[in-house]
């Protein structure tokens, strides 16, 4: 009676991890296929994931606050259509799954428009140019890419520096020590490597490194060496099902550089420096 009992019992666990794992499959197809934009209103929130380590896009504050350009540029997209922005820290290197999967909504994050990401996922009109550095300490005396030759570079997994240098091997794979650069599932960790001499250049977006040099207590003490590698385009990446989402948040775009929202954030995070197509003179 006891061991039909246990049999029984096992049947029944089995079957139940069984339905989740459909269940799982089904919302992911589900989400994939359909215009989300009814079920979201009716949600009343999207959920964006992120990198929360990307400063200054988005990033936690010692109290563990996420704050950030994106995470502010985000919020007042969606206040114009009443909805509410759910932050999900996200493996950066599984963002288009986790977009997929439906676990998230929108990859809002610094995400650089590519012929790949192209291929698997939707993006919104750029609304902010950036560009790859190769940043290093200045007692390492790189001053050009040929000076990394047999040096070790860093970058971080599944970023658009590190499918740069994958793509133009000349500029740096080629240069570099072991032809590989070491990656880091954080770019903060990448500049403790840095730092402590484990390796002697990082190519990195530079809105983030701008941001974390000035910062330092010294910021002299670095070097950022630039225009190896296209400017890169940020967009918000989505579901190609979501023509709707898509629309709005372009609208949603249009109306913050329109009315002043967007110039706002832009001098809030990057003072003069930032490079928006939304805003005249850029």
């Amino acid at each position: 009676m006891k061991r039909k009992s246990l049999f029984t019992l096992l049947i029944l666990i089995i079957t139940a991890v069984t339905l989740t794992g459909c269940s799982d499959v089904s919302v992911g197809k589900r989400a994939n296929q359909t215009d989300n934009w009814s079920r979201l209103k009716k949600r009343g929130y999207v959920t964006i994931g992120v990198d929360d380590t990307f400063v200054p896009m988005g990033f936690r504050q010692k109290n563990g606050k996420l704050v950030g350009y994106d995470v502010d540029l985000a919020k007042a997209v969606f206040k114009l259509y009443g909805l509410k922005v759910s932050f999900q820290t996200i493996d950066w290197s599984m963002n288009t799954t986790e977009l997929k999967n439906g676990t998230i909504d929108l990859i809002w994050n610094g995400f650089t428009k590519t012929p790949a990401r192209k291929a698997k996922v939707a993006f919104s009109k750029t609304y902010l140019y950036s560009e790859q550095v190769l940043v290093s300490l200045r007692k390492n005396k790189i001053k050009t890419y040929t000076d990394m030759t047999n040096k070790t570079l860093g970058a971080q997994t599944g970023s658009s520096g590190y499918n740069d240098i994958m793509a133009q091997p000349k500029v740096l794979k080629n240069r570099i020590k072991d032809h590989d650069p070491v990656l880091y599932d954080s770019f903060t960790n990448a500049f403790i490597d840095l730092n402590a001499g484990r390796i002697q250049g990082l190519l990195i977006d530079s809105s983030y490194s701008d941001y974390y040099i000035a910062r330092q207590k010294d910021p002299n003490n670095f070097i950022s060496v630039k225009g190896a590698f296209p400017k890169d385009a940020f967009g918000v990446g989505m579901r190609k099902s979501d023509h709707t989402l898509q629309r709005k948040i372009n609208a949603g775009l249009d109306k913050l550089a329109k009315n002043g929202t967007l110039a706002k954030i832009n001098r809030k995070w990057f003072g003069n420096n930032a490079n928006s197509p939304l805003l005249p003179n850029n």
